[in-house]
């Protein structure tokens, strides 16, 4: 008898609710070097026109070496859908709520970085609970360029269907 494919069950894992997370649970996202083509990118995408993002002699007029990454394009690393996080949250996941960040030091063209999540806090709220992700991002130097939070809306497993 021929087996019945389900495009639902065609998933990574059984999702994962508020309660299956713990504290220090970490979330690796792949690397990536910094390249022209990606600052190019950024600068359609965000209409950002400054100079330190795509003039190399202004950019070593005013002290860098190269082309100095804009600090969004930077935060953009940890983008959760670029690791396994998303998918383990697929059935739970109501919502991504909030982000902030720090950048610390520069990112020029042909860094490479080292996004992570690591879970850094769960509050539990009567039907959900909300998840937060510490993220940070090293560069090849083992130097920490940017770090924050980025919290989630998940469900409780007792609430769900």
């Amino acid at each position: 008898m021929p087996e019945t494919f389900d495009p639902a069950a065609h998933r990574f894992a059984p999702s994962r609710y508020f309660e299956d997370f713990v504290l220090g649970e970490a979330f690796y996202i792949p690397s990536r070097t910094v390249t022209e083509a990606q600052f190019l990118a950024f600068q359609a995408a965000s209409g950002d026109n400054h100079p330190i993002h795509y003039d190399r002699e202004y950019c070593r007029r005013h002290g860098h070496p190269d082309l100095l990454a804009h600090g969004y394009q930077v935060l953009i690393q940890t983008a959760a859908g670029a690791g396994l996080f998303p998918l383990l949250v697929e059935g739970s996941l109501l919502g991504f709520i909030e982000q902030s960040s720090r950048f610390l030091r520069p990112v020029y063209v042909g860094d490479t970085l080292y996004p992570e999540l690591k879970v850094s806090e769960l509050r539990p709220q009567r039907t959900t609970g909300v998840l937060a992700l510490a993220s940070t991002v090293h560069n090849q130097k083992r130097e920490l360029v940017m770090d924050g939070v980025q919290r989630y809306l998940l469900k409780r497993r007792s609430t769900a269907t």
